[in-house]
């Protein structure tokens, strides 16, 4: 058995670029996990994957020729069913075993090569046997035939291919673009597979205008990339040709100078590099006239429809260059350079058409056009929405601010989806909020409320930055509510992956904002003050919305780094102050700490359970009579709750929770001797309401923190 290195490329035409890289990656993995299934490749093989606009491929090291045999034993039947009274076989094991290609012109011969050994209860038959390892041709065969049953293909097409026999004809494929070559070599020597009705050989096809040579021929596997760039003019791995990219990227916007860089943007880089074989960076620009358009507006346009990377300044503002990656290198850039500035002239012509028509009008004046677009079937249109959003976000703005912001609130609120009906966010909705913002400033608004405008929809995704003033905290925090409160009060959650209102974005984006900026407010309430605002159109659906952000909150937690048991701890308690939890944890964290945290924990729970199982007959009382007071054990943790409770509590709301905590460890001792020597269901049922009365206390006093019993083993 000899092993070489393996290459196997699909030659297609142009594959879609958003899933390029997907696809080449799954293509390579595939075929790699498929050959070591097979034992033609080890553990140790390396998958090289190669994807380029017209091809993917991949190169698998250490590929054998043949795999080794493996011996197996495969259970037959038993006993009972395969040998007759005299110990010879049944036609039914004779059967079997023909069906397995044994030997069975000596019956007697084949019976004493079976082994017997106990299954279970019975006796059976056992029938050893060496599988011959798959040669490369057929394994490589299976493991291709997977390799693009498996790909992650967004839209299969079908097309005709003549097929290849003495009666001529035409096959359908299905795949996600058309085939026009298959190369798979060994070594030097190709492998006769077969797919999408091509057969393997050891040429391919290079860029379609710069090849040296047509077609390319590849002496060997490892040739392959080499003979590709030089010959063919394509770099065939998307990672290299992603880093030439880049590195042309930030040569080119050195030499425009002033510290000019390229609009960081990966999923636009990703997309150029799935565009282009071999890339080529120039240098254009466009009419500084056009600089007086938001330059969101330039950018976007720029990016989605052109893939142009637009340049920024030191400052960050967006110059009047941009670079183009072009996907051919001729001598005289000068063509490339001029019909990528007239394509994109009328781009911005249109953009800056917009911007202009959009100045016409205020922003007070679209308001009116909201009660025209529909918003959602059951909860209205957009404009009975902003009605919800301004009462909700008035009785937020009256808890953390005076008039002024309850005003600007108000009218950032009024006036926030107003975009929606110019012509510019029409065209580009991405630039939703962005461009309320611009026009406020336009219609004299001031800054305050233009930023709460363009802020009301952050944070939009994970890691992106909050609204900058309290106003935009007020409307975005209003805006978010009344999509979660109407969508839960109408049956409208997200079940699995669906989630086409972004629930759990909008719920993430709630918590963000109470706990980073420290909002002093009541969830509950929260919730609560946000129903009366949709009228008769939704139930009341506040317990089941609070549990869904106490679910999302639970796991931003945990990805942060607390453990499920920390945050099962201090959630339990529902706090109602967002911003305080994670004080909470910390606290939770240096209680469990101490020595006394696992004893304290596990009372802790026997109290809740012993409480608990009272409570059933009746609410039970947290007070104490210390005149019904008999074992000295109680008489201890009752002094010792006097002592060392009005302290803890004393920490606990000046909102020091460790150290509260801290003094409550000290009750280990007393909480230990209480239960080793006192009866809690005394036969006087004075005796016995008062002890549970003090084991209340104890509870009470032990979880305002968090549910210490929670972290008990």
């Amino acid at each position: 058995m000899t092993t070489q290195n393996l290459l196997v490329e699909l030659f297609v035409e142009e594959l879609p670029p958003k899933a390029l890289q997907k696809l080449g990656d799954a293509f390579a993995t595939v075929l790699g996990d498929q050959l070591k299934s097979q034992g033609l490749a080890s553990a140790a093989s390396v998958v090289t994957p190669f994807a380029s606009p017209r091809r993917l491929a991949a190169h698998v090291t250490a590929v054998a020729d043949k795999a080794a045999d493996k011996a197996v034993q495969q259970k037959l039947m038993p006993v009972t069913v395969g040998l007759d009274k005299d110990g010879n076989a049944t036609p039914a094991l004779l059967k079997k075993l023909q069906a397995l290609g044994a030997d069975v012109s000596n019956p007697a011969a084949a019976v004493a090569a079976l082994k017997r050994a106990q299954d279970g209860k019975a006796e059976a038959l056992f029938y050893d046997s060496v599988v011959p390892g798959a040669t490369l041709a057929a394994g490589l065969q299976k493991a291709l035939d997977e390799a693009i049953a498996k790909l992650p293909i967004p839209k299969v097409m079908s097309y005709q291919l003549e097929t290849d026999c003495e009666l001529p004809g035409w096959t359908s494929v299905n795949f996600v673009r058309p085939a026009h070559g298959l190369v798979a070599l060994h070594g030097s020597t190709v492998v006769p597979v077969k797919a999408l009705g091509l057969t393997a050989g050891n040429s391919t096809q290079g860029h379609r205008f710069e090849a040296a040579v047509s077609p390319v021929v590849l002496a060997d596997a490892d040739s392959y990339a080499a003979t590709l760039q030089k010959d063919g003019a394509v770099i065939a791995s998307f990672a290299e040709r992603k880093a030439e990219i880049a590195r042309q990227l930030a040569a080119a916007a050195a030499k425009v100078g002033n510290g000019a860089r390229p609009i960081e943007d990966e999923a636009l880089l990703d997309e150029v590099t799935a565009l282009v074989e071999r890339p080529n960076v120039v240098i254009c620009q466009f009419e500084e006239q056009f600089l007086g358009v938001p330059q969101e507006c330039l950018i976007l346009t720029m990016k989605a429809n052109q893939k142009y990377f637009p340049l920024l300044d030191a400052a960050g503002k967006l110059t009047n260059k941009f670079l183009v990656v072009s996907n051919i290198s001729p001598e005289d850039t000068s063509f490339v350079t001029g019909g990528n500035e007239r394509v994109v002239r009328p781009r911005l012509a249109d953009a800056k058409f917009f911007f202009d028509q959009d100045r016409k009008k205020t922003l007070a004046s679209r308001v009116e056009g909201l009660g025209k677009v529909v918003y959602h079937n059951k909860l209205g249109t957009q404009g009975e929405r902003v009605e919800r959003v301004r009462a909700i976000a008035k009785a937020i703005a009256t808890q953390l601010g005076d008039a002024a912001l309850v005003a600007d609130a108000d009218q950032a609120a009024l006036l926030a989806k107003t975009d929606l009906v110019t012509d510019m966010v029409g065209e580009f909705p991405e630039l939703q909020g962005i461009m309320g913002g611009y026009y406020a400033l336009n219609d004299g608004l001031g800054e305050t409320v233009a930023h709460a405008i363009e802020d009301h929809y952050k944070p939009r995704f994970a890691g992106d930055a909050l609204p900058r003033n309290t106003a935009g905290v007020v409307v975005a925090l209003a805006d978010k509510l009344e999509t979660l409160v109407g969508m839960f009060g109408i049956g409208n959650l997200p079940t699995g992956d669906r989630d086409p209102f972004a629930l759990r974005r909008h719920a993430l984006g709630v918590i963000r904002m109470l706990v980073e900026k420290d909002l002093p407010l009541n969830l509950n309430a929260l919730l609560a003050g946000a129903v009366p605002a949709f009228g008769d159109k939704i139930t009341d659906a506040s317990a089941q919305l609070a549990d869904f952000i106490y679910d999302r909150l639970a796991g931003s937690l945990r990805e942060q780094g607390y453990s499920a048991q920390e945050v099962d701890a201090v959630l339990a308690l529902r706090p109602q102050r967002l911003a305080l939890v994670q004080k909470q944890l910390a606290a939770v964290r240096a209680f469990a700490a101490l020595p006394e945290a696992p004893a304290l924990a596990a009372a802790n729970k026997r109290v809740g359970n012993i409480l608990k199982k009272a409570e059933v007959e009746g609410p039970v009382d947290a007070h104490v009579n210390p005149a019904l007071l008999q074992e000295q054990a109680e008489k201890d943790l009752f002094a010792a709750l006097q002592r060392f409770v009005p302290e803890a509590n004393a920490q606990f709301d000046a909102g020091d929770y460790t150290a509260s905590l801290q003094t409550l460890a000290v009750l280990r001792s007393p909480v230990d001797a209480f239960f080793d020597d006192v009866m809690v269901n005394a036969e006087q049922m004075d005796v016995r309401m008062n002890r549970l009365g003090l084991l209340k206390s104890l509870h009470e006093a032990m979880n305002r923190v968090a549910d210490l019993s929670r972290l008990a083993a």
